[in-house]
């Protein structure tokens, strides 16, 4: 599992997801912490953890390292374990070797992402 650890590298992904962000004017500054999970087919499970630093209750802007595409399906999980939600990729955006990913909530709003 990675995580992001240095301030600096949160910084350059700021930069990248606030770049992406502008597509959804909806979304909001928020710093959630949580573990994203592809849902595909495979001989094991992959995770990351990521900062989620957009959001609304149908969307969440992260940057992360995984080989993500466009209509991808994934799984966000509070690092806390209070909550769960299933999105699919619908943007991904690269900007000076970082790569920003917008989901899109399954159910179509998700309470779980709130304003620290």
């Amino acid at each position: 599992m990675a995580k992001l650890g240095t301030t600096k590298l949160e910084r350059a992904a700021s930069e990248c997801t606030e770049r992406l962000a502008r597509f959804f004017p909806g979304a909001e500054s928020v710093e959630v912490r949580a573990l994203l999970t592809p849902l595909r087919g495979g001989a094991g499970t992959v995770c990351e953890s990521v900062l989620v630093e957009f959001a609304s209750v149908q969307k969440a802007i992260f940057q992360s390292t995984l080989p993500l595409e466009f209509n991808d399906r994934v799984q966000l999980a509070q690092a806390n374990g209070n909550g769960k939600a299933q999105g699919t990729v619908i943007a991904v955006q690269y900007h000076e070797g970082q790569k920003a990913v917008a989901v899109q909530f399954v159910s179509g709003q998700s309470a779980w992402v709130n304003k620290p």
